[in-house]
């Protein structure tokens, strides 16, 4: 095992006299093609090009001597320090930090960044990075090849952001562009860029105030506390299908969370909609009645979240929309189910008056590929000054789970 490890973090700016004494006493130092360049790497020592970090922490650890890391920003914030100290290495690291690329980023744009997502963008996984964009107003993304500000606007197509794109931040290349997301698919971008990506309506609760938590919009999540609110949460005329006790057994089912895309098919007021925006998650609300697009617009704008809401009729208007992670659907039969069956979201939830449509519905799901649960819920509403009833539901909540095979 190497006598000792030292990971330098470089932001372009000359290393402290700490970095310089470590990396002068190096037998081995691995890193990119330009740190392995600079002028203080001891020409004797032995030189690990990085690509694969685990590939290298496996070869430090047989190495016996001297070891530096060195990687750009801070090592220690989705760097190669997690890796470095992973159980099977049995590595123990010095690190020496420097400014991480998002605080470079949010420092060139003029901006505060204790309100931001910060969130790291695969190939593989990019949708969820969008997902953050889409539901936040203020989102820093690290990039990587093939999943950099160009596929970042293609995916939130429909959805209007500032991209603020900083390339080679510390180098004599470092560029700092300001567009709109609908320009960005229309340039070549030099690797590696972060980008901040800022929108959402004026006067939102990420621009008040101050907060007290990192990574959390001021005032998030907004609105009174709790969640499947009363119907005067939301002014009042909601349907049997966005009942309070109905809208909270289908959130618990859906587990609405942070990077999701959540479907919400015939939102009506929107109750059910903001409520699943207010668990971080992104938020799709359709419906064919314009004045529903409407209340529910107003309401994501009362509780200052972020919806994309579509005007038109299921399952037609499905076809264009990005693939969703879990979907409430609010009506349409099971023409709907069998459509977002089809798209093989995780979960599925949506209700029924009579068991005869319950049924019709669960066998729509069973034949997508899904494992069905029903439940009939019954609630009594009181009027408390009384003690008597006042309004009495009935409804047939039935989910579906994906079916996973091995």
């Amino acid at each position: 095992m190497a006598d000792r490890v030292t990971v330098i973090g470089w932001d372009g700016s000359p290393l402290t006299a700490a970095a310089r004494s470590a990396l002068g006493a190096a037998t081995l130092v691995a890193g990119a093609a330009h740190h392995l360049a600079l002028k203080e790497v001891p020409p004797a020592a032995e030189r690990i090009r990085l690509g694969s970090v685990e590939l290298a922490a496996r070869r430090i650890a047989q190495h016996r001597g001297t070891a530096v890391v060195l990687a750009d920003g801070d090592p220690g914030f989705f760097g190669v320090v997690r890796t470095l100290r992973a159980p099977e290495h049995g590595l123990e690291v010095e690190v020496v930090p420097a400014v991480s690329s998002v605080a470079a980023a949010f420092a060139r744009a003029g901006m505060p960044w204790d309100d931001a997502q910060i969130v790291v963008a695969h190939s593989r996984d990019l949708r969820r990075a969008v997902n953050v964009c889409r539901a936040h107003t203020k989102v820093a993304v690290l990039t990587s090849p093939g999943a950099g500000p160009a596929e970042l606007a293609l995916l939130l197509r429909g959805v209007h952001r500032t991209f603020v794109i900083c390339e080679a931040l510390g180098t004599t290349q470092e560029q700092v562009t300001v567009l709109t997301s609908d320009k960005a698919a229309d340039h070549v971008w030099r690797d590696p860029n972060v980008v901040i990506v800022v929108g959402g309506p004026a006067g939102s609760a990420a621009t008040q105030g101050t907060g007290w938590l990192a990574g959390r919009e001021v005032g998030y999540p907004s609105g009174p506390r709790g969640w499947g609110l009363s119907d005067s949460a939301y002014g009042g005329g909601l349907t049997e299908g966005e009942s309070g006790q109905l809208r909270t057994a289908q959130l618990a089912r859906l587990g609405p969370a942070v990077g999701d895309l959540v479907w919400d098919i015939g939102a009506g007021s929107g109750a059910a909609a903001v409520e699943a925006a207010r668990f971080g998650a992104a938020v799709i609300a359709v419906d064919a009645d314009e004045d529903a697009c409407a209340r529910t617009t107003a309401v994501s704008r009362r509780y200052g979240v972020q919806l994309q809401v579509v005007h038109g009729r299921a399952p037609q208007v499905l076809e264009d929309l990005p693939e969703p992670d879990v979907v409430r659907i609010g009506g349409g039969g099971t023409a709907v189910v069998t459509a977002c069956a089809a798209r093989r979201p995780e979960r599925i939830v949506t209700h029924a008056s009579t068991r005869d449509e319950a049924e019709a519905l669960g066998r729509a799901l069973a034949d997508g590929g899904y494992e069905v649960e029903c439940a009939l819920l019954q609630s009594v509403e009181l009027d408390t000054s009384v003690w008597v009833e006042r309004e009495r539901a009935v409804v047939f909540l039935v989910c579906g789970y994906r079916v996973h095979h091995p």
